[in-house]
């Protein structure tokens, strides 16, 4: 998300809050029976109410999804796409993979200019930065597939407030203001509206949206193989975007097997591909398990460090290995082996701080060393900053953890002409060029270049850990790359140093991701920590900046724990934004 000086008042706030919570216990929604957590309480209250009328979680989680459409669109979309964990109250586990695909037109250097240079927001702003979107088809499928009640029924809390309208928080109305959201007339009619920006308490009503909700309830299929399809291609080619009414037809979902692993006999499931986020999430905590962190001490100089190093070798690995494992061949059961993490940990001073350039992986594995040698060049990618999660439990103990995005905060700007939705900027997420450094730094390699079909790779890390086989936390974040540290942040708040659930939502983060090499921390960070950091060798920086913007903090965690005597559901909404826990 790029942050803008007008939103320094709101950092201010979110600090003083933090600051007060430090100050005292600090403590969940507990509710008996479930629990719906998200960045926005009218879509989590819109969850809530299908749990009451006895929907399951997966009817709570599409119900909140389609909400948080109207009432959070810098993230929440019909437009994007998005991942669903989904964990059945009888140990099944399903992955549904409904992440945006490349248009069939597109090609490895569509961003380029004649002389071969990135040509600047090409991939960011407007109709050629649009992926084809999967999350209405994400959304459906999992209500047909794994939801008890209608579409239309999980599909009327969203409608009513595209419809009625809801007040706008002063954050809201501040985002309104994006200066890339004035270059698209659909887009400043109705978001900005022509010019006169919305104030804070004023009704928002999205009546195209509405419109546009309604007609997918009555017949889904219509958005991809329908009259809506045709409306949607025929705005992206008027605005010269590339996706087709075929590129449409021939969106599907994936259901794909989740990544699982062990922590401190936790047993973690967690996205596969193309999402990273599972696969560095666990070789992570595979490498930390051979360290007493709650010896060292919670967010000391010591424990840090060995996160770091941590973070900073799983990084390196995704830069190389991860793409959409439908076209590159994914060594997963090598980079999740737990003999493989032992031979990271040899390479880490308890003491000094490694120099990312110089890390040389492990030669354990042949088939790691041919893979490498075969894709030896690294590329650079934009990772999306502005993308939401939720988090949904209900009272049979059935849990679903989704995050979903836009990419970029109200993704390309552009908005679908008479359909009221705005849409993605999801080609960003894949490498444009070699050796060209993105907003945020981050480096990947070649197995996500652009291709005809292609979803790109994320970070995006929903997760659920489970403890003596039964369910215990869902967690999950937006955050761009930091999506995947911030995840790790909560778990080991939880598993390593005793924290509920709020409190490891809420403590300070840290974060490394191998290039640039620095440490960033939250700006409340330990001054003690950060000078000792210093002296180990650590380049430390205070805040993220994004898109030559500063900010103190990072991400969303919108997370459920259980309490494994009681059975209480317990909803984490992170101080640091306005969102909700709520249940009954």
């Amino acid at each position: 998300m790029r942050f803008k000086c007008k939103r320094l008042i709101a950092l201010l706030a979110v600090l003083v809050a933090l600051a007060a919570a430090a100050q005292a216990a600090v403590q969940p929604v507990h509710a008996p029976h479930a629990v719906v957590v998200s960045v926005n309480e009218l879509g989590s209250r819109a969850g809530l109410d299908i749990l009451r009328a006895g929907g399951n979680a997966v009817d709570a989680a599409v119900a909140t999804g389609f909400a948080l459409a109207v009432v959070h669109p810098q993230a929440g979309n019909l437009g994007g796409g998005g991942f669903m964990l989904i964990r059945l109250a009888d140990g099944r586990t399903h992955f549904v993979d409904y992440r945006e695909k490349a248009p069939a037109t597109a090609a490895a250097n569509m961003y380029l200019d004649a002389q071969g240079n990135v040509i600047e927001n090409a991939s960011l702003i407007g109709y050629k930065a649009v992926g084809v979107p999967g999350s209405v088809a994400g959304m459906v499928y999992a209500e047909k597939v794994y939801g008890k009640l209608t579409l239309g029924q999980v599909m009327a809390p969203a409608i009513k407030l595209a419809q009625d309208g809801y007040p706008l928080a002063w954050q809201d109305a501040q985002d309104f203001q994006d200066k890339d959201l004035a270059k698209f007339p659909e887009s400043r009619r109705i978001f900005q509206r022509n010019g006169s920006y919305y104030k804070q308490g004023e009704t928002f009503r999205q009546p195209e949206l509405a419109r546009t909700l309604a007609r997918i309830a009555h017949d889904p299929e219509d958005f991809y193989h329908g009259a809506m399809a045709r409306e949607l291609a025929a705005s992206m080619q008027k605005g010269g975007g590339l996706i087709t009414a075929e590129d449409l037809a021939h969106y599907e979902v994936k259901e794909r097997e989740p990544i699982r692993g062990t922590y401190r006999g936790y047993e973690i499931i967690s996205a596969p591909p193309p999402s990273s986020g599972g696969i560095a999430l666990i070789e992570i905590l595979n490498i930390l398990e051979g360290y007493d962190l709650a010896k060292a001490g919670d967010r000391s100089a010591a424990s840090v460090h060995l996160t770091v190093e941590a973070f900073r070798r799983a990084f390196y690995d995704r830069a190389e290995f991860l793409g959409d494992s439908d076209f590159s061949k994914i060594p997963v059961a090598q980079l999740i082996d737990k003999k493989y993490a032992a031979a990271w940990r040899e390479s880490i001073d308890p003491a000094r701080a490694s120099v990312s350039k110089d890390l040389k992986r492990p030669a354990i594995f042949s088939e790691l060393e041919q893979y490498a040698s075969q894709h030896s060049q690294s590329l650079v990618v934009h990772e999306p900053a502005h993308t939401t999660h939720y988090s949904v439990v209900d009272s049979d103990g059935n849990a679903v953890a989704v995050t979903t995005t836009l990419n970029d905060s109200f993704g390309s700007r552009v908005t679908a002409e008479g359909l009221g939705f705005l849409l993605n900027d999801e080609m960003d997420d894949f490498a444009a060029k070699p050796g060209v450094p993105n907003l945020y730094g981050l480096i990947q390699g070649p197995a996500n270049a652009i291709g005809p079909g292609k979803r790109p790779l994320s970070a995006m890390t929903p997760t659920i850990v489970l403890k003596d086989g039964k369910l215990y936390l869902v967690l999950g974040s937006p955050g761009g790359a930091r999506i995947i540290t911030t995840v790790a942040n909560i778990l080991m708040g939880v598993v390593d140093y005793g924290m509920n659930i709020q409190e490891a939502v809420d403590a300070p983060r840290f974060h490394n991701q191998w290039l640039p090499d620095a440490v960033n921390v939250e700006q409340w960070f330990s001054p003690d920590a950060v000078r000792l950091l210093e002296q180990m060798g650590h380049k430390v920086k205070n805040g993220e900046t994004a898109g030559g913007d500063w900010a103190p903090y990072w991400s969303d965690g919108e997370c459920i724990a259980i309490d494994l005597k009681t059975g209480e559901r317990l909803g984490a909404s992170d101080v640091r934004n306005n969102g909700k826990a709520v249940g009954y």
